[in-house]
């Protein structure tokens, strides 16, 4: 497990409700000028929806390790962490800064950013997409901890 780095010749599985659609929009036209292939999962438009719909299929495409990691924007980012972090080899962690993106990248070895679309703007938020994407799992005194995680 140590020094986990994301495959980016994988695509990257993103995904969001109403109130994170415009900053989905946003990431993947970044990350798409950086060459970085995207699959967005939805919502496709500012209409009222419910998070869950897109949580699961983003957090089921990273699990299948068809995708290299995963994106879900929502308002809160509480709704779409809680959902993805129901499937068992997900490690979804809020963030809405720099350190908390480096960290849960380093220590948690977190596989999907759940960014909090009313409380960043998207230069944080594409600021911490490029940490989160940059920045290798530590392992080490980590290693343990992370592994404790997963209920068998």
């Amino acid at each position: 497990m140590e020094q986990t780095t994301f495959n980016l010749a994988l695509p990257v599985a993103i995904g969001s409700d109403h109130a994170g659609y415009e900053y989905k929009e946003e990431v993947i036209s970044y990350l798409e000028g950086k060459g970085v292939q995207v699959k967005d999962f939805g919502a496709h438009s500012a209409e009222s929806v419910d998070y869950p719909d897109f949580a699961h299929p983003v957090a089921g495409a990273v699990e299948s390790g068809d995708y290299a990691f995963g994106i879900l924007i929502c308002g809160s980012g509480n709704g779409v962490a809680i959902t993805a972090n129901k499937h068992q080899h997900i490690r979804a962690s809020i963030c809405w800064g720099d350190e908390l993106a480096r960290l849960a990248r380093s220590h948690n070895d977190a596989n999907v950013l759940c960014i909090p679309a009313r409380f960043v703007d998207t230069a944080t938020a594409r600021e911490m997409v490029d940490i989160f994407i940059e920045t290798p799992f530590e392992g080490g005194r980590h290693e343990n901890r992370v592994k404790k995680i997963a209920c068998m």
